[in-house]
């Protein structure tokens, strides 16, 4: 499962954030935008409810800018999980909904 992964051609951002998934809730496909400010190695991680690491969608170095990823869950339960977006100076989560 090789998500899709794209630089969008926007300006640079200030921060590192992380958007609400779209769709949401979602079947079996969803879009996950992150931005990082600058150069870091970042990782990707969408974990269920009880803490599980149930896929790693991003993990390793990327350029400053605005990114995405389309996440495929069709392999997973209904239910919701977290993602996780981690560098080393920071971590963000959000919820997210797949419904079957």
């Amino acid at each position: 499962n090789d998500p899709a992964m794209d630089v969008a051609p926007a300006g640079m951002p200030l921060e590192f954030s992380l958007s609400q998934n779209y769709p949401n809730p979602f079947n079996p496909a969803t879009r996950i935008e992150y931005s990082i400010g600058k150069e870091t190695k970042v990782k990707l991680e969408v974990f269920d409810l009880l803490g599980r690491s149930v896929v790693t969608l991003v993990d390793g170095p990327q350029h400053a800018g605005q990114h995405f990823v389309d996440f495929n869950a069709s392999h997973l339960a209904s239910g919701f999980y977290i993602y996780r977006l981690s560098s080393p100076d920071l971590t963000v989560a959000k919820k997210m909904m797949l419904v079957k």
